[in-house]
């Protein structure tokens, strides 16, 4: 690829394996190939994969209607088109020659040189045509799946469940990068970035997050040195609901930003934090061990839905796995691989889990159930369906959850109130992209009868 520059050469090779398999954009924008880039490279590697993921279906759409014999295209060809497509469609400062022309030459690279006249005549086309209006006001949800690039079924059931004006908030957000937060772990982390040159402004919900809003935070002495941690502010939020204990379980533990929040909260307390994937539980035991070094924090290897609890916690958190979609700003390749079909195997193995960890909470303690889904499938019925049949848990309106927290200091009066007005539903809590300017999460908090 040496007449191909090397952020489209990186962007390239991404896009190509995340088209064959099930890696995750974030773990492959992060491998020591793209580590070694200029920050200048890096960045547009990261703008044109998570670009072209987020805009694939419109790309798919443009290019499909431009073939003369409409077919399957090979995958290294279709990535050639859709990178090349992107740039000339949604990047304004991209020239036209180098979109089309390293377009070419990735195709060329993928082991198609003769799909490369193709490739060229067809981005020539996209270049002569208008770029997409960005000002299109969708009446459905099957107009708000096609100007937004999403799944219709997805954009329809998030019409059905939230209405139409927060739904296309959700598809809004979903199509921008998401917003960088980090968490203060000391009094002079926020002194130290703003020295650095990090421009930062309040969160919205949480008195020790801010938002970044320009500046690379993972070339900081403060990030080096662990004063700050990045994490989404609705993922913290999660954490710290789930509140106090001296005895607590994370079931699901990795990647380990909460179990990080439980030991912050709870000095003294024995953690114990389960995962069922070996490589991601020792990625979290690396990352506890150099930020929470004095925590008292057990990792077991264990699949969830197979624990043998007995009711010593007096704080379990279940953080279950789900199908992400609150997190699609941050994960877009999970609209192209997901289906309705999945919810509901999702549910199921999250009503094993949650039903296996309820018996590990003792009398009188909390247990709070999350995931980053959108779906009720994955929330509220999970819930439902694990409640069925037990009167010793009972749920713990987050209302209550939220007023305690301000009166801690750790919400802000703010974001208290706007919790309260948008974010608890049914007593529970749930974060909506575009609505809450976070990452989509639901929890819902039980106690179990003494």
């Amino acid at each position: 690829m040496n007449r191909v520059a090397p952020a489209r050469a990186a962007a390239f090779e991404i896009l190509r394996t995340l088209e064959r398999g099930s890696c995750n954009s974030d773990e492959l924008l992060y491998r020591p190939a793209v580590e070694k880039l200029t920050p200048q490279d890096r960045n547009l590697t990261t703008n044109l994969v998570m670009g072209t993921l987020r805009w694939q279906l419109a790309l798919d759409a443009r290019i499909a209607a431009l073939l003369t014999r409409p077919k399957p295209l090979e995958p290294s060809v279709q990535v050639a088109l859709r990178l090349g497509a992107f740039q000339l469609l949604y990047l304004d400062r991209v020239p036209v020659y180098a979109a089309i022309g390293e377009s070419v030459e990735l195709a060329k690279c993928g082991g198609n040189k003769f799909a490369a006249g193709m490739v060229n005549a067809i981005l020539r086309k996209i270049a002569a045509e208008a770029k997409p209006n960005e000002v299109v006001d969708a009446a459905n949800g099957a107009e708000l799946a096609t100007v937004y690039a999403h799944p219709q079924w997805l954009a329809e059931r998030w019409v059905s469940n939230f209405g139409m004006p927060s739904a296309r908030l959700i598809c809004e957000y979903n199509q921008e990068p998401a917003p960088t937060f980090v968490r203060l772990t000391s009094e002079k982390a926020e002194r130290e970035l703003l020295q650095e040159g990090i421009e930062l402004t309040p969160a919205n919900f949480l008195e020790n997050v801010r938002r970044v809003t320009r500046g690379d935070i993972t070339s900081t002495a403060a990030f080096r040195d662990r004063l700050v941690r990045i994490q989404d502010e609705g993922s913290q939020l999660v954490a710290e609901i789930a509140g106090h204990g001296q005895r607590i379980l994370d079931a699901c533990a990795a990647p380990g930003g909460k179990t990080a929040i439980l030991a912050e909260r709870n000095p003294g307390a024995a953690i114990t934090a389960y995962d069922i994937s070996k490589k991601r539980l020792a990625g979290m035991q690396r990352m506890l061990q150099a930020t929470s070094s004095k925590a008292n924090i057990n990792f077991m290897l264990a699949d969830a839905t197979n624990l043998k609890l007995e009711a010593e916690f007096d704080l379990v958190l279940c953080d279950a796995p789900c199908s992400g979609t609150g997190t699609l700003a941050r994960h877009p390749e999970i609209r192209h691989r997901l289906n309705p079909e999945e919810l509901n195997r999702q549910h199921d193995r999250q009503v094993a889990i949650l039903s296996a960890v309820m018996h590990g909470v003792k009398p009188g303690g909390r247990l709070l159930y999350s995931t980053c889904s959108l779906e009720r499938e994955e929330n509220e019925e999970v819930v439902h369906k694990c409640l069925e049949g037990r009167d010793d848990f009972e749920l713990v309106r987050v209302d209550q959850e939220i007023e305690g927290l301000e009166h801690e200091g750790i919400l802000h009066s703010a974001g208290a109130e706007r919790l309260r007005a948008t974010a608890s539903v049914n007593g529970c809590l749930r974060t909506l992209p575009g609505v809450h300017a976070c990452d989509g999460f639901f929890a819902a908090l039980f106690t179990r009868r003494t």
